[in-house]
């Protein structure tokens, strides 16, 4: 981590800058990753931050965000999700984390949050993969549109608009999450002054 120093006050401050942006590895080739934009970034967060306490009290699986999976160690290819959750079939709860590296399973769920710079061909590209791999289910939120698209193959697909419930009885079952409540904006109402 380097920094940078910024002379807006009176006094320099230093800023903490990543040295790197987050990539991938396609064919053992480093992709960067194009950068999320604020609010979606907030949603993955608030997925992430919905759906983590849910599996863990029922003991479902592992719900992460930006985590690396090795998808094929023989091509060299590591994914990074927005989201993530992974089973307790497929990894189970008292199994650790590797402490280094990246993490050698495929994600029961993948979930990808749209930004306005997404291609929607590589998104689609990216599921396809992720179907031949071994995922089962993969979400691909549009902030714009305020819908989910749940798709359980390449080529079957749900469309739940913001007035629907995001549900996945297989993986995630009970688990119901109005997409209103995922929606809401990040900021707070704006106080009426006083008159």
């Amino acid at each position: 981590m380097r920094t940078l120093t910024s002379s807006a006050s009176a006094g320099a401050v230093a800023l903490p800058v990543q040295d790197e942006l987050l990539y991938e590895i396609v064919d053992g080739q480093r992709v960067e990753m194009s950068l999320m934009s604020a609010y979606a970034t907030w949603l993955a967060s608030r997925l992430h931050g919905l759906l983590w306490p849910y599996a863990e009290e029922h003991a479902l699986g592992t719900a992460v965000t930006d985590m690396l999976f090795i998808l094929d160690t023989q091509r060299d290819l590591r994914r990074r999700p927005d989201m993530a959750f992974v089973s307790a079939t497929r990894w189970p709860l008292l199994q650790a984390l590797p402490e280094t590296g990246d993490w050698a399973v495929v994600p029961d769920l993948a979930v990808e949050v749209l930004s306005p710079n997404d291609v929607m061909k590589d998104v689609l590209a990216k599921l396809r993969e992720y179907f031949h791999y071994g995922v089962q289910v993969v979400w691909v939120v549009s902030p714009e549109e305020q819908q989910v698209y749940v798709y359980t193959s390449p080529t079957q697909l749900r469309i739940l608009t913001v007035d629907e419930t995001l549900t996945e009885a297989q993986l995630l079952p009970g688990f119901h999450l109005p997409l209103a409540r995922l929606f809401q904006r990040a900021t707070a109402p704006r106080a009426t002054p006083a008159t």
